[in-house]
């Protein structure tokens, strides 16, 4: 059999039974409790119809019940598809459709969520991996928590899954307008897994903080590599997530040792979390990936914690983690962007320019392509769009290879580090998500009096960037901007929802008859 992701935990759970394997509050998940309860999960999904390849909705706040899922998921053979828990009910409903979710994995609390998109043909099966009150008239089959724990405890389900299946789908914004599926597979993440914990030294007395929500790919290192190392996994809990002070002290008081998110949290920790108070006399590694750091808040985290040592990870869901850079010693006021750095151990990374030659000089701009076991299957359901970015490698001509194009910009330094320059697409980056512009375009067509739109980007320094929204309105009549915002989030997660809106009589077009979307973005 080959080795999975669910085998990281069925290891640990047998060399340190009784450690601490996530802790969620008051709550503590021992790896041998943790192994248990996935377990039963499993022959739970299986007795309920579960095939090797099928794909498991997971539908709940975040806490140690997800996790839970996720092991129990891919313990029975099945790809688990986290749906983002503050998405509006159309998005989780596209999402269940287009995967075929036909089970849920959800808790008590979340049932007027799933109700809202059950229907008779959708016929969802939801299990159930907490106590709590049921909904009264639920339409959709249940199984309660306390079917899940009488199930047996031991001997996992022996499942013929092989490391090239896939083991979870990441949905993320699509330019369509519709979300598109990142299909990964076990040797896809275990490639990553495996550098992760060798590169940053993970070991059992290392505690991994877990801020990202499920559905966000900065999870597969807090899950997953804390599962391999034998370390522990503290789930930040949702009520702290985006309270600076609180967030800091939380980090302090729970013995954090490495610590994984955006920049846009420690930008606002550095901000608003009185950082000085606290001493983090455990930490030894922060971590940050999915858009660019200040260099201003950079400089201000590093001189109020000095301590740990920060490392730039980047790479799109599409390959997790694909280069690195480590930040060595305070950067001056005024420094560039940091570079994206060097590629990850077994995996490689080069440069094509706009003639499709590959760059071999330093300074020369060109598109970011990569190959190894790190990158996807394709886009769930879509071999349109897989093809376009999931292509044979223009180096090898002579047996077949599949490499990503990143559709990001480089460029080439003189040691060897690739300096990021932006999206060659009209992909926006804020808060760590990546956001196609389209998607949300789309969303805003829906408003019946909208005639055109066009949404850029703005610099912000605390978040990447906020999300601008140019509407040009039917006849000239006058809505309110909190309307266009109102009507977003009846179709859009909150962090696609534009900050800003404006209306224009007309939007501004090339000489081709395409929005300027340039003009725009320099409009003020």
């Amino acid at each position: 059999m080959d080795f999975l992701l669910n085998h990281l935990l069925e290891q640990s759970a047998r060399r340190f039974p009784d450690k601490p394997a996530v802790t969620f509050g008051e709550s503590v998940l021992t790896y041998a409790e943790l192994d248990r309860l996935s377990t039963r999960l499993a022959h739970v999904l299986l007795e309920h119809g579960l095939q090797r390849g099928d794909r498991v909705g997971i539908w709940m706040p975040k806490s140690d019940a997800a996790i839970v899922a996720i092991h129990g998921i891919l313990k029975a053979g099945g790809v688990y598809v986290p749906l983002d828990p503050g998405a509006p009910s159309d998005r989780v409903r596209y999402i269940v459709d287009d995967c075929d979710i036909r089970l849920l994995v959800s808790v008590p609390a979340f049932l007027d969520h799933v109700q809202d998109i059950n229907t008779a043909e959708r016929a969802l099966k939801v299990i159930l991996m907490a106590h709590g009150p049921l909904l009264a008239g639920f339409a959709a089959p249940m199984v309660s928590y306390d079917e899940v724990l009488a199930h047996p405890a031991t001997d996992s389900p022996r499942i013929a899954t092989l490391s090239s299946d896939l083991a979870y789908i990441l949905y993320t914004s699509g330019s369509t307008g519709t979300p598109k599926g990142v299909m990964i597979s076990h040797i896809n993440a275990l490639n990553f897994v495996g550098w992760a914990c060798d590169e940053f030294q993970v070991t059992r007395d290392d505690v991994l903080s877990n801020h990202a929500p499920y559905h966000f790919d900065l999870t597969i290192f807090d899950v997953f590599v804390a599962m391999k190392a034998g370390a522990t996994l503290a789930i930040v809990p949702e009520e702290l997530a985006y309270f600076p002070w609180r967030l800091a002290e939380w980090i302090d008081r729970n013995g954090i040792t490495i610590w994984y998110s955006v920049p846009s949290i420690l930008t606002m920790m550095v901000r608003r979390g009185r950082l000085e108070r606290l001493r983090y006399e455990r930490l030894r590694l922060v971590l940050f990936a999915g858009e660019v750091f200040p260099i201003r808040y950079l400089r201000e985290l590093m001189q109020l914690v000095p301590r740990p040592k920060y490392c730039n990870l980047y790479g799109p869901t599409e390959t997790n983690v694909i280069t690195y850079h480590y930040v060595s010693g305070v950067p001056d006021e005024g420094a560039p962007p940091l570079p994206i750095g060097k590629a990850c151990a077994n995996v490689d990374v080069f440069v094509v320019d706009d003639e499709g030659r590959v760059v071999t000089q330093p300074g020369v701009e060109g598109e970011l392509y990569a190959r190894g076991p790190n990158v996807a299957q394709g886009y769930w359901g879509d071999p349109q769009k897989t093809g376009k970015v999931f292509v044979q490698n223009p180096c090898q001509g002579h047996s077949r290879e599949i490499v990503y194009r990143t559709g990001d910009i480089v460029v080439l330094g003189e040691d060897g580090s690739y300096l990021f320059r932006g999206r060659r697409d009209h992909m926006i980056k804020s808060r760590g998500y990546r956001i196609e512009a389209g998607e949300v375009e789309s969303a805003i067509y829906r408003h019946p009096q909208v005639l055109e739109t066009a949404v850029v980007p703005v610099p912000d320094p605390d978040i990447g960037n906020r999300i601008r929204a140019f509407v040009v309105t039917r006849d000239g009549e006058l809505i309110e901007a909190r309307e266009i915002q109102q009507h977003c989030a009846r179709f859009l997660p909150r962090y696609m929802v534009p900050e800003d809106v404006a209306f224009l009589q007309s939007l501004p077009k090339t000489s081709t008859g395409k929005v300027d979307k340039k003009a725009l973005a320099n409009r003020q």
